[in-house]
This record gives C-alpha cells, structure tokens and sequence, in this order.
C-alpha cells in the first residue's frame, strides 16, 4: 500500500504544479505492467466556471488531457519510474468534465510488485 500512496503523491504533485491544484481524492490500482489512477476534485474555479458552457467543456477537457499527455511525453515525473522499477513507455488519460473526474492509465515495461 504504500508504494500506490506514494505513485499518488507524485501525481497530485504534478497536477498541482501544473494546473494549479490537484486532484481532492486520488486512487491507484497496479495490475501487471499498469498503474490505474482515478481522481475527483480536480477542476480550479475558472476551470469550473469555463466549463458552464458546452464550448467551455471541450475546452477545459482538450486542455487538461492535451497538457497531461504533452508533459508526460517531454518529461516524465521525478522518482516515477525509480518508484515503479520500471520505464513509462504509455499514458492514456482521459476526463469527465461533467463529474470532474479523471482517470490515467500509466503503462510501464516491467510489471509493478506491490508494496
């Protein structure tokens, strides 16, 4: 359990110091070679607010996922992969504006030993 409350505190970090603030509540689930991350509570109040208009809510959805896969692709997260024993290889991430909730699907080339 501990290494997914640590995978956690990594994510909310680099949510928070990319957008602002992190996620209010955050789970992590490893199966083999995955890290399955849920998170509610991300949106900021302007997100919030943006995202009172149908535009709005594509717009604060292409931005948060764009920015995420964009960052994890230029610079993956310090003590990630040391964390995980193993390199990041995929992400897949996606959000639900409409509940704020987000869900990320790290993929790395080894399988993640629980702990």
């Amino acid at each position: 359990m501990k290494k997914e409350v640590a995978f956690n505190d990594i994510i909310r970090k680099v949510r928070k110091d990319t957008f602002g603030k992190g996620p209010e509540r955050i789970h992590t689930t490893f199966v083999e070679n995955m890290a399955i991350t849920r998170m509610h509570g991300n949106f900021t109040p302007t997100e919030k607010f943006i995202a009172n208009s149908e535009d709005g809510k594509k717009m604060v959805h292409s931005a948060r996922t764009h920015m995420i896969k964009e960052l994890y692709k230029s610079h993956v997260p310090e003590g990630l992969e040391e964390l995980c024993g193993s390199k990041l290889v995929h992400l897949f991430t996606d959000i639900k504006v409409e509940e704020d909730m987000a869900v990320s699907v790290f993929m790395f080339e080894k399988n993640i030993e629980q702990g």
